[in-house]
């Protein structure tokens, strides 16, 4: 287990260097900020949203700094099922970063959708490990959220680059809202079905950022993000006051 736990250090010291790399040379004279207003893809939320990635490498740091000394079973046991599978995240990530420096769109996609199983599988493996510590579940919990985000925004940044950014249908403005909708019932969906608070909230941030960058140009789009975060957070709170009762009850 401790040999695993070393190598998941490794790799995210590797990977937090090559991000840090890739908008300080820059890779291929972008920074992902910029690349990002390039493309101007609409569900994009504002530059200050992305600072998440800090929150991220942090409690990503912490669990894996904490996985080397842990003496908790259910850690222990957490490293043992997620075995190479951060590893592989990892590779991803790296993979995703090039890709996208090098405005290959297209070819993004592919470590982006990898980089999103492969979180879906950590986070089952969390789960089969039993009962872990926050410091476990929640920088997965947080990280899957936002590549569930990135996603979306990566499939938009892709259409615009091949001449799709008015949609098909409908235009580029009602496809956004139709996703932003379409995105707050998923997050909700997903908190039900894994009994997770935190992978909604961050849709919350996420939503909020939307807001905020296109209150001006774009109402309809700010209007519904707004409302997308509202219903998130609303659900959110009903999700907590039924687990508190349950709580009480078992109590």
């Amino acid at each position: 287990m401790k040999k695993l736990a070393v190598i998941n250090l490794i790799t995210l010291i590797i990977v937090i260097g090559m991000n840090a790399l890739a908008n300080y040379l820059p890779l291929n004279n972008n920074t992902t900020g910029e690349l990002s207003e390039q493309v101007n893809v609409l569900f994009t939320p504002g530059g200050y949203v992305f600072s998440i990635w800090s929150v991220i490498y942090s409690l990503l740091a912490i669990w894996a700094v904490r996985a080397v000394f842990t003496k908790h079973r259910g850690d222990r046991e957490a490293v043992r099922a997620i075995g190479l599978l951060f590893v592989l995240s990892s590779v991803w990530n790296t993979a995703w970063l090039f890709a996208f420096h090098y405005e290959w769109f297209a070819v993004s996609m592919i470590p982006m959708g990898a980089l999103f199983i492969t979180l879906i599988m950590i986070y089952a493996a969390i789960r089969r490990a039993g009962k872990v510590s926050v410091w476990t579940k929640l920088p997965f919990s947080i990280y899957m959220g936002w590549i569930s985000v990135a996603f979306i925004v990566n499939i938009g940044i892709l259409f615009n680059s091949i001449g799709l950014e008015d949609g098909f249908l409908l235009s580029n403005v009602a496809w956004t809202v139709v996703i932003i909708a379409a995105g707050a019932l998923i997050a909700a969906g997903v908190m039900q079905f894994l009994r997770d608070a935190v992978y909604p909230a961050v849709f919350v941030w996420a939503y909020l950022g939307i807001f905020v960058e296109r209150a001006d140009a774009y109402p309809a789009i700010a209007w519904t993000a707004l409302a997308g975060a509202l219903f998130i957070t609303a659900a959110i709170g009903v999700f907590l006051m039924k687990k508190r009762r349950i709580l009480e009850m078992n109590g």
